[in-house]
């Protein structure tokens, strides 16, 4: 799809919501806020949204309450080295040019720039049964069921290796020599894939401890279960966790639950606060993770447990384990409905 700067301009008055749908159809990390005469009036980012979600502001929440109201912009003519710089200098991903305080483009450093390749190891989680999506696990781990036209593991593999990534480590338990025949030692798409064998199942998180010695000694491995579907940007995950100096990161996905009465609240017998209806909003494990070298070498050989059990081993040590929500397409291919919309959203998501 061709990027067209036009199509993430957005009016103040606009939601969350609303800026959330955009940088999703167009890729963009960004909107910009403007005027009926495309006057720059603000930007949001990724990371904008990601820090209101953490302040539960919600998704209705207008443009105009966080936006950056002093944006970092460059005029137009701007030439394609002075612009490199400022976002290099800036740690910006991308800048608007105006002419005359109205935006009449943007550029993005990614625009710019070759693809880096990270070394950094990524580990798939592929041992489950899948019982749930029975009888199509019968003969075939969850995983290597097909959305579109290819395995789900194929899929979260290529979204991967889009972003650069060359080093990965699946894990197997049921059914393996599926997943094996099938992606071999990964040179089909250029990069390097070892498997991690589990005799018994060991949990979300116990495969950790049958890694080589020598992985992730210095870098921060990435670990997904390889049933989920998204379109999270790993490159941005990965940075957000070296950035803040995390020991570990948890992906995060919004959930709302709108209870279907009016709730009261009282002290003894008098009635101070009615509420209709209200929405809880929570935070979910969407099943991603970054894991610094400290935590993924204290998981020890062949223990059972799962990746929740391990962060709160962590937290229970004082170490920073963090939280990055997720505000991408994210879905869970855990039942046979999860499993029926995958095949319907595939088409759309420019993953297939």
């Amino acid at each position: 799809m061709k990027f067209v700067w036009q199509n993430i301009l957005i009016s103040p008055t606009r939601t969350l919501r609303d800026a959330l749908e955009v940088i999703n159809e167009q890729a963009s990390q960004v909107v910009l806020v403007v005027d009926d005469e495309n006057h720059l009036l603000g930007v949001v980012t990724d990371g904008d949204i990601r820090r209101a979600l953490l302040k539960n502001l919600g998704l209705e929440v207008a443009l105009s309450e966080i936006m950056n109201l002093s944006p970092i912009t460059a005029q137009i003519g701007t030439s394609k080295e002075q612009l490199i710089e400022l976002m290099e200098r800036k740690s910006i991903l991308s800048v608007p040019l105006v002419d005359k305080g109205k935006v009449v483009g943007l550029e993005m450093l990614k625009h710019f720039l070759s693809k880096p390749k990270y070394d950094n190891p990524v580990f798939l989680m592929a041992g489950g049964f899948g019982t749930r999506l029975r009888p199509l696990t019968d003969n075939c781990p969850k995983p290597m069921l097909q959305i579109g036209n290819k395995p789900i593991l194929e899929t979260v593999l290529k979204s991967f290796v889009k972003a650069g990534f060359r080093n990965f480590y699946i894990s197997t338990h049921y059914m393996p020599e599926l997943i094996l025949n099938h992606f071999g030692d990964g040179s089909k798409w250029g990069v390097s894939i070892e498997y991690i064998h589990e005799d018994k199942p060991l949990g979300t998180g116990g495969a950790l401890g049958l890694l080589p010695d020598d992985v992730s000694q210095e870098l921060p491995l990435i670990l997904m279960n390889g049933d989920v579907l998204t379109k999270v940007d790993f490159t941005r995950l990965l940075e957000f966790h070296c950035d803040n100096g995390a020991d570990a990161t948890m992906c995060v996905r919004e959930y709302e639950y709108q209870i279907p009465y009016g709730v009261i609240s009282g002290e003894g017998n008098r009635i101070t606060e009615m509420v209709e209806k209200p929405i809880q909003r929570f935070f979910v494990n969407a099943g991603i993770y970054v894991l610094s070298p400290t935590v993924v070498n204290a998981v020890p050989r062949e223990l059972n447990i799962d990746m929740p059990t391990i962060l709160e081993q962590q937290i229970a040590q004082k170490k920073d384990v963090l939280m990055f929500p997720i505000h991408e397409y994210w879905l869970d291919i855990g039942r046979m409905d999860d499993f029926n919309r995958a095949q319907v959203d595939i088409r759309s998501l420019g993953m297939s």
